[in-house]
């Protein structure tokens, strides 16, 4: 079941785009980065894994994308048009995963403690810029609150791997996957595979969820 609403919030409209499971005993609401929309292969592979094992995936769009800009805002409106959108994803009964890719994964940190997301999922988390190791955003990351799975590719320039902190959060590694979990031919892996690596990894870690 696919439909797509719009929602005010006070940085704009914002569109989410849900693909519901049957039974729904769970809610993933996820968001894109700043270089890419909800079309990402990773966040499309979800929406489709997810509905058949109880869980309804909410993609969401925010306001300056539904908007047709090129550029995305600062970190704070970003995060107001996260907690702008919260009210629609939230549905009795139903714990929801805050998530995001990239720098949706960084507001899906920020906020998840006051808005009482059940956990998160952090995919492409930036760790730091490409090149600038010592630009560090860990503290977003361990500052979570809530059980956190971090979903990395192995040649990410925005973090590698074995670049993370050690702390209190699951991590699963994309074996040769850059920022957008693309592969190179010479990795000996298809595409298709790699996307297995990331639903397998965030299904048996939902399933994992108290």
């Amino acid at each position: 079941m696919v439909n797509t609403e719009t929602v005010e919030t006070e940085a704009g409209t914002a569109r989410i785009t849900w693909h519901r499971a049957e039974k729904p005993r769970l809610v993933l609401a996820v968001s894109h980065g700043a270089g890419g929309g909800v079309e990402a292969r990773d966040l499309r592979a979800l929406a489709a894994a997810l509905p058949g094992r109880g869980v309804s995936v909410a993609l969401v769009e925010q306001p300056w994308r539904v908007a047709g800009k090129k550029v995305a805002p600062a970190p704070k409106t970003l995060d107001v048009g996260w907690r702008g959108i919260w009210p629609a994803v939230v549905a009795p009964g139903l714990p929801v995963i805050s998530g995001g890719r990239s720098a949706g994964a960084r507001v899906a940190c920020r906020t998840a403690t006051e808005l009482g997301a059940h956990a998160v999922l952090a995919l492409s988390f930036p760790l730091h810029p490409p090149g600038r190791p010592e630009k560090s955003r860990a503290d977003e990351l361990l500052g979570s609150g809530v059980p956190t799975l971090v979903v990395q590719g192995g040649n990410d320039p925005f973090g590698r791997p074995d670049e993370f902190p050690a702390g209190g959060y699951d991590l699963v590694e994309v074996p040769y996957g850059d920022h957008g979990f693309a592969v190179p031919k010479r990795a000996g892996v298809t595409q298709e595979e790699t996307l297995e690596v990331v639903t397998a990894g965030v299904v048996g870690w939902v399933a994992s969820l108290g």
